[in-house]
C-alpha cells in the first residue's frame, strides 16, 4: 500500500497514465473494504468534493443496484468503484453515456465482446444473456445547492461464487476469456473512456452518445419484454430508444415510452 492508500500497483498505473485521465487525475481513493461504493462518493460530493473524485473498494458488504437490488461484491473479484460528477449537462444521459464508457473499455483491454442492456446492464451473450457489469447513477444536492451526480458501476473481473446469484445470470472477464485483467489497468482504461465520452456530453453531441448505444445495444431492438402493470404483465418487442434514452417499446400495435418500472427480458 502507499500512503495515499492505493495499492502500489495502482500508483504505478494512475501516475503512468495520469496525462489521460482529465478530471479524474490525482482523485482515486481506495478502499479495502467498504459498504457502498456509492454511498461513500455521495458523501464525499455532499461535503463539496471536487468533480472526478473516484472511490475503489477491494470488496462491498452492502452494494446495491437498480431499485435498491444487492449487487454481490466478493473481496478481489471485481471492479468496484463509484464516481463524482458535478457538471449539469451530464445529468440527462449519464447512466446511458457511462454504459458506453464502460463497455468500449472492457472492449479495448480484453477479448469479450460485451454489450448493453436497458438501462444498465453491461452483458454478454452466448445463447443466454449473462450479467458482466452494472451501472447505478444518483444525483443530489448539497446543503448549499451544489448538484452532482454519483456514477457506480461494479465489473465482475474473476470467476468466483456469488452468493444470491444463479451462475447462468452472471459472468466474468476470467469466465468469457480466461485471463485475469488487473484491477488497475481496467480502472485507468475505465477512467479514461469516461473522459472521453464526458467531454462528448458537454460538448452537447448527446446523438453521438445515443448513436453508439444503439449499437452497442442489440437487445434494445426486436427484443421480448414484459412490462409489470395494474392489470398485470404485458408482453411487448423493444423498438430503440427516444432522444432522452426512454426504452421504445411496442405493444399491440402501440409505441410506449418505458423510463421506469419493472422490465423483464423474456
Amino acid at each position: 500500500m502507499s500512503d495515499s492508500g492505493l495499492p502500489a500497483p495502482m500508483v504505478d498505473a494512475l501516475q503512468k497514465h495520469c496525462h489521460r485521465l482529465g478530471c479524474f487525475a490525482g482523485r482515486v481513493r481506495y478502499l479495502r473494504e467498504i459498504r457502498s461504493t456509492n454511498d461513500k462518493a455521495i458523501e464525499l460530493a455532499l461535503a463539496g468534493a471536487s468533480e472526478g473524485t473516484t472511490v475503489v473498494a477491494g470488496a462491498q458488504t452492502a452494494g446495491r443496484g437498480r431499485r435498491g437490488r444487492s449487487w454481490s461484491s466478493p473481496k478481489d473479484a471485481g471492479l468496484y468503484a463509484s464516481v463524482v460528477f458535478r457538471q449539469p449537462a451530464l445529468s440527462p444521459l449519464m447512466t446511458l453515456m457511462s454504459g458506453v464508457a464502460l463497455a468500449e473499455a472492457i472492449r479495448r483491454k480484453t477479448k469479450v465482446t460485451v454489450t448493453l442492456k436497458w438501462p444498465n446492464d453491461l452483458v454478454v451473450k452466448r445463447n443466454v444473456r449473462r450479467k458482466l457489469g452494472g451501472i447505478l447513477a444518483e444525483a443530489g444536492l448539497s446543503p448549499t445547492g451544489r448538484a452532482h451526480v454519483v456514477v457506480g458501476f461494479g465489473i465482475n473481473l474473476r470467476a468466483v461464487p456469488r452468493p444470491a446469484t444463479a451462475p447462468d445470470e452472471v459472468t466474468s472477464i476470467e469466465g468469457e476469456c480466461g485471463d485475469v485483467v488487473p484491477l488497475e489497468s481496467l480502472l485507468v482504461e475505465v477512467l479514461v473512456s469516461l473522459v472521453a465520452w464526458r467531454e462528448t456530453m458537454i460538448a452537447g453531441r448527446t446523438g453521438a452518445i445515443l448513436d453508439r448505444w444503439r449499437t452497442l445495444s442489440p437487445s434494445s431492438t426486436a427484443a421480448m419484454v414484459e412490462l409489470a402493470g395494474p392489470s398485470g404483465p404485458r408482453r411487448g418487442t423493444t423498438a430503440g430508444i427516444d432522444a432522452d434514452g426512454a426504452l421504445l417499446v411496442r405493444i399491440d400495435g402501440a409505441t410506449e415510452r418505458v423510463v421506469a418500472g419493472e422490465l423483464r427480458w423474456v
